[in-house]
């Protein structure tokens, strides 16, 4: 129940603190007894003594009886009335109860609109905790209240009464009443003696009652709303939907029930490009509602032809806000003519999910109307969605304007044959398009004359570029490998008669030390033609399960002292890096290429960042790189801060004999090596730059998962000193040069050693020594029959003879070319006179220890 509406300032019911007018009728009181005890002394002798005894018992029983009553409250002074301070007529002014009390309970003050609760209203006040004393139902909020009000804490407390308060209990109904009641601590006073609360009641009775109608109205507005015979859904500018009524929700199959705000989203009910069309507004930014014919999808993937009343708000400022859509089932349409429904049905949805771009211009190239899949094509965000009155050439580059123009006036001129225009379409990155355009039939009042069908080039123009790149990369890999090979044959023989001449030389001789320079000079060009070999992918490589972050930890010494003091290397490693499989050598060997590369790009100095982290295969699905499949990978960062890389060099950098350094200071085949390596190791490499800001080198290595009993390294056998032997050796090299050397090395260290120029006159010679031989020495790639062929034969007819392949290419691709790869040796070209004697020695003794 309210409070009643009573005076503007009501008395207070009690006060504890009297004002200075009470205090001075005491005093007077006092004087008063003063005056009447000293008439008594100076007129005692007159008196009886038992009228002064009564008078004085009379006068003792007043004043301890007046004591009593002002400790117990039962009366106060207040013949003149109490002054009323502002912060009393503020209390006494409140439109609700007041009640200041000490912590404990004890009754400081109360205003008149307290005693309106209370049974007695006249009486005196009760504390908060007795007034609702015989409310079972609000015990508990009273006891959380006074346990606030002990600790000096705010609280508030709405309770619920079956009968209302300040009305005697006779007289009661059963109506439920509302009641909020708070606690608060005041602030300290002066004088008070102990800290003061000041508790509140109001009756919210009538709010309550309010809210539960306006409740029970917004319950039936939403339930006419889910229920109406048409669909509605309403989005936000993320395209999340953040309601649908329950019509629709029927319609799609969902459950409303299971419905959260934000769980459903445009493209899981929109078909193909259509939610595009949802997720935007007038470019102008007028506020309009726009009539779409479109398919939905449904929960079981059907679709649904409707039409959508579509509206799209913007904020103040500028940014779309949310979406109210009304939608119109088409199969369930009433029109009076059927056929020309479905065939307005059948248009919209021929328009709208075509994969093609479609749009309609005016005379002047214009654009009237557009589909769905426009917005994707041409690269639109959902605020510049609507383009209609922009003309197509603003959304292509100027290049291709004029061929666009030419064909636009074409179709115009109702011509027929036009041939299609391939353009570059005017947004960031490399996005193609082929343009299809036509006349239009000319419909009175519709500007309308040419439409245009834009087919998305962009992935097949990539795909092109990378096709004819990789053809490239293959024609010069082949090229490199061919010349590598036969330019090893060449070194093997340089180096190894370089060898034969040292042993006849002593350190002494004059021409010894040129002797030395002709071998520096034929292991340089070895290392050059490893490069070449890299950079085919047809070098050796000895892979083995590699931890990245402790390679690259015991690497840093060595890249410090290459970058110099001017610039910093900072190493970065993520959490529990996964192991690959690489050859360490190699692997080293682009880690320093890339960061002396990042030196070179900083000459002022700077900071060189290495990186390592895991990409999981999701993460790399997410990638911008073509041609990476989505797989678990660890990822090298080699970063730099340095002049960056221009756009139409970056496409160059990984190509062979391609350098941007100064004439003499390069070779140019770098990177092509690091792209070789990284590609022979199965992996992955690519560069990020900004001209001015720096260069970002990844290389993305699969992720080895090591099995058990792996083993990771493969253990190389002990250095054999006694290179001497007296065993049989047949050589079968078609390269005379090498097969020479080759013969006399083995010669000079004891062995008996025989010569074939290819696999025909191996097989001969094994013939008429009766296959009486120890050891085979083969080149791979010879004329007629190569080694593969020649060890086919030889094993049916010599199994135990043990086998040794040499071969300028990688032992990877040799091996797959041989059946039993397990019982053939291999050693890579060129090799020097104590690698081929060793290699010899190391296989014969295998046999013996076995």
């Amino acid at each position: 129940m309210a409070p009643r509406n009573d005076d503007h300032y009501p008395e207070p019911l009690i006060s504890r603190k009297p004002e200075s007018s009470g205090t001075w009728r005491v005093l007077l009181l006092a004087l008063g007894f003063v005056v009447a005890a000293g008439a008594a002394s100076l007129y005692g002798e007159a008196l009886p003594a038992e009228t002064m005894l009564l008078i004085l018992g009379l006068l003792a029983v007043v004043g301890v009886f007046c004591l009593f009553a002002f400790a117990a409250g039962l009366f106060r002074f207040a013949g003149g009335g109490e002054k009323r301070t502002i912060s009393r007529a503020m209390v006494d002014s409140l439109p609700f109860g007041a009640l200041v009390a000490e912590r404990e309970g004890k009754i400081i003050y109360s205003n008149a609109r307290y005693a309106h609760f209370m049974d007695n209203r006249g009486g005196m006040p009760i504390s908060m905790p007795r007034l609702f004393a015989n409310m079972s139902e609000a015990s508990e909020a009273i006891y959380r209240l006074s346990r606030a009000a002990r600790d000096g804490r705010p609280a508030t407390e709405d309770i619920r009464l079956t009968r209302p308060l300040g009305i005697p209990q006779t007289e009661a109904t059963t109506m439920a009443s509302w009641y909020r009641v708070s606690v608060r601590a005041l602030p300290e006073i002066d004088g008070a003696a102990k800290p003061l609360v000041m508790w509140s009641i109001e009756d919210i009775s009538r709010d309550r009652e309010n809210q539960e109608n306006i409740f029970l109205e917004l319950q039936r507005a939403i339930d006419y709303l889910d229920h109406a015979p048409a669909g509605f859904f309403s989005a936000d500018a993320k395209g999340r939907i953040q309601y649908i009524n329950s019509t629709l929700a029927d319609w799609l199959g969902y459950d409303l029930a299971e419905f959260e705000s934000g769980s459903l989203a445009l493209r899981d009910v929109v078909r193909g490009d259509g939610a595009s069309l949802l997720m935007g507004g007038r470019s102008d930014g007028e506020i309009r509602t726009e009539i779409i014919d479109i398919d939905l999808v449904q929960s079981n993937g059907t679709s649904m032809p409707v039409r959508l009343l579509h509206r799209a708000a913007r904020l103040a400022e500028g940014e779309l806000g949310e979406t109210r859509t009304l939608v119109l089932d088409r199969t369930r349409g009433a029109d009076s003519d059927e056929d020309l429904r479905a065939a307005e049905v059948r248009f919209s949805r021929f328009f709208n999910d075509t994969p093609f771009a479609i749009a309609t211009l005016d005379q002047e190239g214009r654009i009237m109307r557009t589909n769905a899949p426009f917005t994707r094509i041409f690269g639109l965000d959902a605020v510049e969605r609507s383009v209609e009155g922009q003309y197509l050439a603003d959304l292509i580059t100027e290049d291709h304007r004029t061929a666009v123009a030419e064909s636009i006036a074409d179709a115009g001129a109702k011509r027929s044959d036009i041939a299609p225009v391939d353009v570059m379409l005017n947004q960031d990155g490399d996005h193609a398009a082929r343009l299809y355009v036509s006349s239009s039939e000319e419909v009175q009042g519709s500007p309308e004359r040419v439409i245009v069908y834009a087919l998305d080039m962009t992935d097949q123009r990539k795909l092109e570029a990378q096709f004819a790149q990789g053809q490239k990369m293959q024609a010069v890999g082949q090229l490199a490998g061919g010349v590598a090979h036969d330019f090893n044959n060449v070194l093997t023989a340089i180096i190894g008669f370089s060898d034969l001449l040292l042993l006849k030389h002593k350190a002494t001789d004059p021409s010894f030390s040129d002797i030395m320079s002709i071998k520096q000079s034929a292991n340089r060009a070895a290392g050059l033609v490893r490069q070449l070999l890299a950079f085919s992918r047809r070098q050796t490589l000895r892979p083995q399960v590699l931890e990245i972050p402790t390679h690259i930890d015991d690497l840093t010494v060595l890249l410090k002292r290459l970058i110099g003091e001017q610039i910093s290397l900072d190493v970065e490693h993520g959490n529990d890096i996964w192991p690959v499989r690489a050859d360490l050598v190699q692997l080293e060997q682009v880690i320093i290429n890339l960061v002396v590369n990042a030196r070179d790009a900083m000459p002022e100095g700077g900071q060189i960042i290495l990186r390592t982290r895991n990409i999981t295969a999701y993460q790399a699905e997410s990638l911008d790189y073509q041609g990476m499949p989505a797989a678990d990978y660890v990822q090298i960062e080699v970063e730099d801060g340095g002049t960056g890389i221009d756009p139409e060099i970056i496409e160059k950098i990984f190509d062979p004999f391609f350098s941007t350094k100064e004439l003499g200071k390069g070779t140019g085949l770098g990177l092509s090596m690091v792209y070789g390596i990284v590609k022979q190791t199965g992996g992955f490499i690519y560069a990020d730059s900004e001209v001015g800001k720096g260069t970002t080198f990844r290389l993305f290595l699969p992720r080895h998962i090591v099995a058990a009993g792996e083993v990771t390294e493969k253990v190389v056998a002990a250095p054999v000193k006694d290179l001497t032997g007296h065993e049989r050796i047949l050589i079968v090299e078609d390269e005379e040069s090498v097969r020479t050397f080759s013969a006399r090395a083995l010669a000079t260290t004891g062995y008996e050693v025989y010569e074939a120029e290819g696999g025909e006159e191996a097989l001969e010679l094994l013939d008429e020594i009766d296959g009486e031989l120890d050891l085979m020495i083969s080149d791979v790639v010879m004329p007629e029959m190569d080694g593969p062929a020649l060890l086919k034969i030889v094993r049916k007819r010599f199994p135990n003879l043990k086998v040794i392949f040499v071969s300028g290419y990688a032992e990877e691709s040799v091996r797959k070319d041989i059946e039993d790869d397990r019982s053939v040796e291999f050693l890579p070209k060129p090799y020097s006179l104590d690698q081929i004697n060793s290699k010899v020695k190391e296989v014969l003794q295998s046999g013996d220890d076995e």
